[in-house]
This record gives structure tokens, C-alpha cells and sequence, in this order.
């Protein structure tokens, strides 16, 4: 049976009225296709790094070996002699299998689809320094003999994971002083834009350099030490956004009917301050990679042999011949933020009040 057009139209209408403001900003984001794609390429690659032990590896997956079964990518350090192989130190899973193929022995393993580790060096068997790219390393060798392909995979982990940690806490702190300053007003905001002022004029470089000296440099240090001053501009936005929102009648409405400060503050004003915080977002996380690949290419950032951008990026230009060390850190970097840059613009569009408020 056909519907009349006009029932067809108020239908469709209603359809769009009953979606929620966010599941239109999601179908609008999904609109923009180079934000969209970027996106799913980005997770999707980010969740694949967390399984990279069992991908890109020098130890095997499996060795069945007199019977019984090993896991060494689980396991860790086996020593060589547990298999019969005379070598020191752990067993070398490469050579181990080239063996037992070569002899047919009964013994068997399986190994990483591309079985590099990014800590082996040329104590390593078979590893030599400035290698260039060809069929076994597929972005040649460092400095020391480590694979360069299998280092970038790894770096790419560390600084998308260094990044989003370090957003997320930004955006904890910002959110909660800033919030409480654009709520609060009065004594309470002049006292902490003080402090944000005296806070501000720290030299972080320094303090960093400063900290390194005295105590190992680790991810969470590091965390720690960016997260002291770079909740500031979180919380200017958040400040502006409570001041504009606090001004509203639906907060005078929650507050006559005896709502709490905090339940208006977090329940009612920041639902409708999210939108500079989420088109912030993406942009953030390429100023937490970029901060990571700076620190590193100084040497004050994660310690060696830590798998790191900026490392590589030291290391390829203190060697300008190797050509493969510079294009492969400078190339992942800029496909890595050229993808989130995507995904921010998208977002920047999906949630612009001129296409979709709560007021439409």
C-alpha cells in the first residue's frame, strides 16, 4: 500500500526530531568522509598496536619442543640451552627454526608474522647496523641494529597512548577549575587566575631537564610533569563556557527547586559546555604527540631503548645518509597527525552550533 506524500513527510519529520542532538552530530561527523575514514583508520590501528607482541616479535608464538609446548611471547626470557640451542643468553627463535627446517627435525615453532623485536640490537645474530630497507627489515636498521620497522609500530603505541593519557587528565583538571571558576565568580575565580598566572609563567623545559637529572625518566613521569601546567588553557575554555551558561534560566530553575551546586555544576551546565571540549579534543592529542617527539629528539624524553619517534628522528639526522631513518619517523608523524587533524575538523563541523543546537 503507497502512504500519501504528506504522511511520508511527517514521518521523515518526526524520525528527525526524535534523534538526540548527538546522534545528529554523529551522523553529520559520518558525513564528513576524510574525519570519518581517518577515524576508523586511527582505532583501528591503535587497537591492533596493543596486540603488536603477538605480530611484530623475536620470540616465537609456539614451540612445540620433546613433547612439550611453549609459549615464549608469554613466557619471556627462555634460556637457549632449553631447547638444545648453544648459544648464550635466550634462545635465537629465527636461527632455532632455520635449524629444525634445514634438519627436519620432529621439534617445531611458529613465529610473529614479522619476527623483529624493536630491543634486539647486533648482540643479536644476524643484526647489523645501517642496514638498509630490503625483504627481511622492511625500513632497514638503526644505529645499533634494531629494526625500524618494528620501533615505529611500537612508538606508535607509546605516543597515542602518552597523548590521550595526557588529555583525558588535562581535561579533568581544567574541566573541575575551570568550571568551579566560571560558577563560583567572585574571591574564588580571582584567586585562581592568580595562581593560573603564577603557574603559567613556569618554565616547563627546564623543570623537565631539572627532573630527568635527578630522577629516571618513565611514561608516568613524564605524564606528571606536562599535566602541571598544560590544564591551563583547558581551563580558560571551561571558565567562559560556566560563566555564559550560569547566567540561564534553566540553572535558576535547578537552583529553586533546591539542587545542589555540584548537581548543576556537572548535571545541567556541563552537558552544554562538551561542545569546545570535544572539537578541542583531537587537536590536543597532537599537541601531546608532538610534545613526546620533542622531548624524545632531546633526549630528555623516554628512556633507551624505549621505541620513540623523536629517537629515530635523532638518530636519522645526526645521519642524513641513512635516508630510511628520517622518512620513517617524519612519515609516520605526519600521517598520524594528518589523521587527527582530519578527525578534528570533523568534528569542529559536526558539532557547529549553526547546524545542530539544542535550541533547533
Amino acid at each position: 500500500m503507497k502512504w500519501p506524500k504528506f504522511f511520508k513527510k511527517h514521518v521523515y519529520d518526526r524520525d528527525e526530531i526524535s534523534l538526540s542532538i548527538y546522534r545528529k552530530r554523529w551522523q553529520k561527523f559520518k558525513t564528513m568522509k576524510r574525519g570519518y575514514y581517518s577515524f576508523v583508520i586511527l582505532i583501528t590501528l591503535y587497537i591492533i598496536s596493543f596486540f603488536l607482541p603477538f605480530l611484530i616479535n623475536n620470540r616465537a608464538l609456539v614451540v612445540k619442543y620433546e613433547d612439550h609446548l611453549y609459549f615464549p611471547v608469554i613466557q619471556g626470557y627462555i634460556e637457549g640451552t632449553t631447547f638444545g640451542q648453544d648459544v648464550p643468553g635466550e634462545t635465537n627463535y629465527r636461527l632455532l627454526k632455520q635449524t629444525w627446517d634445514e634438519t627436519d627435525n620432529p621439534n617445531w615453532l611458529i613465529m610473529p608474522p614479522y619476527p623483529y623485536s624493536p630491543y634486539e640490537d647486533i648482540t643479536v645474530e644476524g643484526n647489523k647496523m645501517f642496514d638498509p630497507p630490503n625483504s627481511e627489515h622492511w625500513l632497514g636498521t638503526d644505529n645499533t641494529g634494531r629494526d625500524v620497522f618494528a620501533r615505529l609500530c611500537y612508538a606508535f603505541n607509546i605516543s597515542i597512548s602518552f597523548a590521550l593519557l595526557l588529555t583525558i587528565l588535562n581535561y579533568i583538571i581544567g574541566i573541575l577549575i575551570g568550571g568551579s571558576m566560571g560558577y563560583f565568580g567572585g574571591k574564588f575565580d580571582l584567586f585562581f587566575q592568580r595562581i593560573i598566572e603564577i603557574w603559567s609563567s613556569m618554565p616547563i623545559l627546564y623543570v623537565i631537564i631539572i627532573l630527568v637529572s635527578i630522577m629516571k625518566p618513565s611514561f608516568l613521569l613524564l605524564i606528571g610533569i606536562y599535566t602541571i601546567v598544560n590544564w591551563i588553557s583547558m581551563t580558560y575554555l571551561m571558565r567562559a563556557e560556566f560563566y555564559r551558561e550560569k547566567a540561564k534560566d534553566y540553572v535558576a530553575a535547578a537552583l529553586s527547586m533546591g539542587q545542589s551546586d555540584f548537581k548543576v555544576m556537572f548535571k545541567h551546565i556541563l552537558p552544554n559546555s562538551l561542545v569546545p571540549v570535544i572539537t578541542y579534543f583531537p587537536f590536543a592529542v597532537v599537541m601531546g604527540i608532538l610534545a613526546l617527539v620533542g622531548l624524545d629528539y632531546l633526549g630528555f624524553g623516554m628512556p633507551p631503548p624505549t621505541p620513540s619517534w623523536g629517537q629515530m628522528l635523532d638518530v636519522g639526522l645526526s645521519n642524513i645518509t641513512k635516508w630510511w631513518m628520517v622518512f620513517a619517523p617524519v612519515t609516520a608523524q605526519f600521517l598520524t597527525l594528518l589523521c587527527i587533524v582530519f578527525i578534528g575538523e570533523g568534528v569542529r563541523e559536526a558539532f557547529d552550533p549553526k547546524v545542530y543546537s539544542r535550541l533547533r
